[in-house]
């Protein structure tokens, strides 16, 4: 039996394949139109699930629907009558798109696909809850699933126990989690859905000097992580903007304009969302184990992409272990939507594996070694022939042990937001320049930007204080003590990112923290063998990995999109497969920096 699942029309579109219960394919479109974020239907995502499983659509079973498109032009007609007349303006602009496009879904999809069967349609939060819990390995949990807003639906607390989801309790629309962080997001000058996790990463630089005018003032906090919003001081109910001018007034001024010089209050703004925000998810965590007396919790919506909020979870032990979705975004609907049919719908059973049924994450397309020399070959310069595979990962090893960044294009592509070892760039955790480096030589971004290291999962307790294993780089733990250094605490804002923090300063966060990934031997064999052998060489097992991309586009998803990143960046090495390639001394940019002016706009 074969289930199509589909997310779009918001925001991350993607196609996901089950077969039989398996998850088999899974990838968002902008990875295919390079569009990144691309919210239009993913008619190369679907082409893709279904030329990787050989199938075709007269092969579907099903059809899956992420969400209920009248539920949700139910709430957004119903919101903008609520708010009238100031969301006039925004309903003229909406409602066309709605009337020609998002209430024809049924036909869309049948059109597009040349489909008759069955189309389904789980609930928003259901498909965020089905992804969290089917694929997880735990034979019954709490389910917690937080983001901006489904239909009505912004949190909801559920069960899962075989191959069956109860939804308990929800939160409902405007009172979001997720449209709280951002209001944030917006004031600080970021941009909304898609520069939350900048504000993550501002927060170490700030104090949570505004986390008691927050409470009491937009939101009346519950014991159980509920809570209510002042929508006096919002702007989105009416769909206009994110925030008014009550809240401009109660924060000390008008929001910052992207791209100009971040100041003390930015980051103290965002150290103050943060930490109100770690206070909900740590009560709904709290609420959610007392409803269903689980001693698991899965995780999923775009909230549980707060790795710090989610290692507090963790580290406050309210139940012995969690799994998070690692597309747990909108993308990750897809898989649930196709989860919810195979297991609600066609009633079929369910068997948890371990470590999960995820496969690393690693569900996208991935390129073969000839198919990677003939490209080579065709549209490059480069001599280049494939080393033995011992060969390649020592030279790779002594490489990023001399300093050098490496693109490391291998296997599938990762499903989701994060890199995972399959389209990377690598680098010396060791290194105190490299932090820098990467962010503004290679990835175009800003400098206080922190990067994730990659541990081998059976060395990841002596170098982090983290229990757990994170495949997904989705728990944020402190780097061991062992490997701290003193700092100066009198040192505010920005300039603590000169500051020396540990033995490993590339991937050491301000506040001593790291954002984990585990690689296990099992999941990512080769990834795993690179690890060991930049620890034969160096005596240290771990390595950077952020995402093979630079700002304004999506993660690489060919051997095209791969080279073309590596010639437009000061990047030193790409090995694709088990070819490594040197950039010539003629080849490198004298002002890598002079190509953000052709990317998109942040």
């Amino acid at each position: 039996m074969h289930i199509l699942g589909i997310s779009c029309y918001y925001h991350d579109a993607a196609a996901a394949l089950i077969s039989d219960g398996k998850i088999v394919a899974a990838a968002q479109e902008e990875r295919f139109t390079r569009i990144k974020h691309d919210q239009n239907y993913p008619a190369n995502a679907i082409a893709w699930c279904l030329k990787e499983a050989g199938i075709t659509v007269s092969d579907l079973d099903a059809v899956a629907f992420y969400d209920k498109p009248f539920l949700k032009f139910e709430r957004i007609l119903e919101t903008y009558l609520a708010y009238a007349p100031a969301g006039i303006r925004s309903a003229w602009k909406a409602l066309p798109v709605w009337i020609k496009q998002k209430l024809w879904i049924s036909e869309h999809i049948r059109s597009e696909l040349g489909y008759e069967g069955q189309l389904l349609y789980p609930e928003h939060h259901e498909s965020h809850a089905a992804s969290a819990f089917f694929p997880s390995p735990f034979e019954e949990a709490a389910i917690l699933t937080m983001d901006g807003v489904g239909e009505w639906a912004t949190s909801s607390v559920g069960y899962g126990k075989g191959n069956k989801i109860t939804i308990k309790q929800e939160l409902h629309f405007p009172h979001s989690p997720g449209l709280l962080y951002s209001a944030f997001t917006y004031f600080t000058g970021f941009r909304v859905n898609s520069g939350e996790y900048k504000v993550m990463g501002l927060a170490p630089y700030g104090e949570p000097k505004y986390r008691d005018l927050i409470l009491d003032e937009l939101i009346d906090l519950k014991e159980d992580g509920s809570f209510r919003m002042n929508m006096r001081y919002f702007g989105y109910g009416s769909g206009l903007k994110m925030t008014n001018r009550r809240f401009a007034r109660l924060f000390g001024g008008p929001p910052r304009k992207p791209e100009s010089p971040l100041t003390r209050r930015e980051m103290d703004l965002a150290a103050s969302v943060q930490s109100v925000t770690e206070e909900i998810m740590l009560r709904m965590a709290r609420h959610a184990q007392q409803l269903t007396a689980s001693r698991h919790l899965c995780l999923a919506g775009g909230v549980a992409l707060n790795c710090v909020g989610n290692g507090k979870i963790l580290r406050e032990k309210i139940f012995d272990h969690i799994w998070i979705q690692p597309a747990a975004g909108d993308a990750g609907g897809a898989v649930g939507a196709a989860l919810m049919a195979w297991h609600h719908h066609f009633a079929r059973g369910r068997k948890p594996s371990v470590p999960d049924a995820m496969n690393g994450a690693f569900l996208g397309p991935s390129f073969d070694t000839e198919t990677i020399g003939k490209f080579l070959e065709m549209h490059t310069s480069y001599d280049a022939s494939p080393m033995d595979e011992k060969e390649m990962l020592a030279r790779t090893a002594g490489l990023l042990s001399d300093g050098k960044v490496v693109g490391w294009f291998q296997g599938r592509m990762e499903f989701g937001p994060r890199a995972l070892g399959g389209r990377s760039i690598l680098g010396d955790p060791r290194s105190a320049e490299m932090q820098r480096k990467l962010n503004l030589k290679i990835k175009y971004r800003e400098s206080f930007r922190p990067f994730a290291p990659s541990v081998a999962v059976e060395q990841v307790r002596d170098y982090f204080e983290l229990d757990e294993p994170s495949p997904y780089m989705l728990l944020v733990a402190d780097v061991a003590r062992r490997l701290r250094k003193p700092v100066d605490t009198s040192v505010h804002g920005l300039e603590k990112l000169y500051q020396i923090r540990s033995d490993l300063p590339a991937i050491t966060h301000v506040d001593g923290s790291a954002r984990i990934q585990t690689v296990d031997r099992a999941v990512n064999p080769r990834y795993h063998a690179l690890l060991t052998a930049f620890e034969q060489r160096t005596g240290c097992p771990v390595l950077i990995n952020t995402s093979f991309n630079v700002r304004g586009e999506p993660i690489v998803c060919t051997p095209e999109d791969a080279w073309r990143c590596f010639m437009r960046t000061d990047m030193d090495v790409l090995v694709m497969d088990r070819y490594v390639i040197e950039k010539r001394p003629e080849d490198r940019l004298e002002d890598p920096t002079e190509t953000i002016a052709s990317l998109q706009p942040d």
